[in-house]
């Protein structure tokens, strides 16, 4: 418990320290500064619930990191490791996070200390709806207060719980799905949502790998993801999309590490035949043709293009820092690289591509779910249809004038409307494409040489002109 308590600290000391190198580049009152840095709100209960004839107690939190817009929004985490000082870290995060990609939301996170893995479904249920009803109780969740979405150890199994228990005690309120999000498509949920996070790493390595002028300095070849040597650390849901969108793009994964070992083959991993593996067998060891390291830490220190560590915070850290051959790192995970190990890293010619940018795709198609909850219509439902019969129109008219026709297959691709999954993309590459840029642009403006400095000065930058707004500071 006293090392869990102490990597949680750590882990907040080091969003700290991040948040203060960049708010000495701000101008911003020091009283503005310090509110944007602090929590709100910290709520911790302990609350019972019966398993198999016995009563057992379980301790869940939830902190709301800032109020300077609502709802707050951040992910509800299944953890034995769950500490106050983690969660106030990924809620500071969350904050940030939200402001560099313009989603309108404050941070917060929440956790349960609970072993997801050993528990059976019908535990996880009553924990999650007890939780949920705690939270319920205090005004604590709600579509315009508090909206969670699921996080390590938990889907969209338990966010269709949490918002099914809010239904029942909030019965009539017409907004009442908009109170979580990241619930399955059949029940309220988003299509898009489940890979959002990944893609949205995918669409940020795209643009850094686009930005021939950041890359002088690594010897990359710009402008495709063609050939890229990546290793990812974490096959779950966001490393798992990462890596495939990559690979689709003709990125070669040499690498993957999990908490049981990790994989390495030159020649390229297939990574949907690895899941596979690693689903049947329960280890990603012993796959094809790669080499087991039973070391997974040692797996993250291969020379490679591209690292994406997708698992846990502070990974990456000041004993190791020296030894990552990385030419960029792009935070698939919260906080996997701690302040220490960045100023080594950074010193070393690694690009970083940070967390509060890279990872935001979840929070921005949580926020369309979200709409889509408030608006209770799905997206391209109305304009679908209208879109074809225009395009169709366009389609005739360019047949008639040139005299050829055109193909099934070809008249079906140019008329085709957009639906729910084709906007919720379209939006999320729009996000992570202009937040590069404007990332980019502070970093020249300001003079900054690093892309975390320059994200997390472009939120507080944002959040103070909220505050002012609000009229709370002169």
């Amino acid at each position: 418990m006293a090392n869990t308590q102490n990597e949680g600290k750590k882990f907040l000391d080091s969003v700290h320290q991040f948040f203060d190198h960049a708010a000495s580049f701000s101008r911003l009152d020091p009283g503005i500064l310090a509110q944007i840095k602090t929590c709100n709100s910290v709520y911790k209960v302990s609350f019972p619930v019966e398993i198999d004839g016995k009563i057992e107690v379980f301790e869940g939190i939830r902190v709301q990191h800032s109020h300077h817009k609502l709802p707050s929004k951040g992910g509800i985490r299944f953890s034995m490791q769950v500490d106050e000082d983690e969660v106030k870290a990924l809620a500071t995060l969350m904050t940030f996070k939200c402001a560099v990609v313009d989603v309108p939301f404050g941070g917060a996170k929440g956790g349960v200390k609970i072993n997801p893995r050993t528990s059976s479904v019908k535990t996880l249920e009553k924990v999650t709806r007890r939780y949920a009803a705690e939270l319920i109780k205090k005004n604590l969740i709600g579509p315009g207060m508090d909206v969670p979405a699921p996080d390590y150890g938990t889907g969209s199994r338990e966010m269709a719980w949490i918002a099914d228990t809010y239904q029942a005690l909030k019965y009539g309120e017409t907004n009442g799905l908009g109170c979580v999000t990241g619930k399955p498509v059949g029940q309220g949920g988003i299509r898009g949502r489940a890979e959002a996070t990944g893609l949205g790493v995918y669409y940020g390595i795209r643009e850094a790998l686009a930005d021939t002028d950041m890359l002088k300095s690594t010897g990359i070849n710009g402008n495709t993801m063609e050939g890229k040597r990546i290793i990812v650390q974490g096959l779950g849901n966001v490393g798992y999309n990462a890596a495939h969108f990559c690979q689709q793009d003709g990125a070669i994964i040499i690498g993957i590490a999990e908490r049981e070992g990790g994989i390495y083959n030159s020649n390229g991993i297939d990574v949907a035949e690895a899941f596979k593996h690693r689903t049947e067998t329960g280890s990603i060891l012993n796959f094809g043709n790669a080499k087991n390291f039973e070391n997974s830490a040692a797996l993250l220190e291969e020379e490679c293009d591209i690292l994406i560590p997708a698992a846990l915070e502070n990974q990456i850290h000041a004993d190791n820092a020296g030894r990552i051959k990385a030419k960029i790192v792009a935070e698939g995970a919260n906080g996997p690289v701690t302040r220490d190990a960045e100023k080594v890293m950074l010193q070393n010619g690694i690009i970083i591509i940070p967390d509060l940018y890279i990872n935001a795709g979840g929070v921005t198609v949580s926020y369309f779910e979200w709409l889509k909850n408030l608006s209770n219509v799905r997206f391209g439902r109305m304009g679908k249809r209208a879109e074809e019969a225009s395009h169709r129109r366009l389609v005739n008219a360019i047949e008639s004038s040139s005299g050829k026709s055109l193909t099934a297959t070809e008249r079906s691709l140019l008329i085709q409307g957009a639906d729910e999954i084709s906007l919720v993309r379209s939006g999320l590459e729009d996000t992570m494409i202009n937040a590069y840029h404007e990332i980019r642009g502070v970093m020249i403006k300001k003079n900054i040489e690093d892309m975390r400095t320059a994200a997390f000065l472009s939120a507080i930058e944002k959040i103070g002109v909220s505050y002012e707004a609000l009229g709370i500071f002169p």
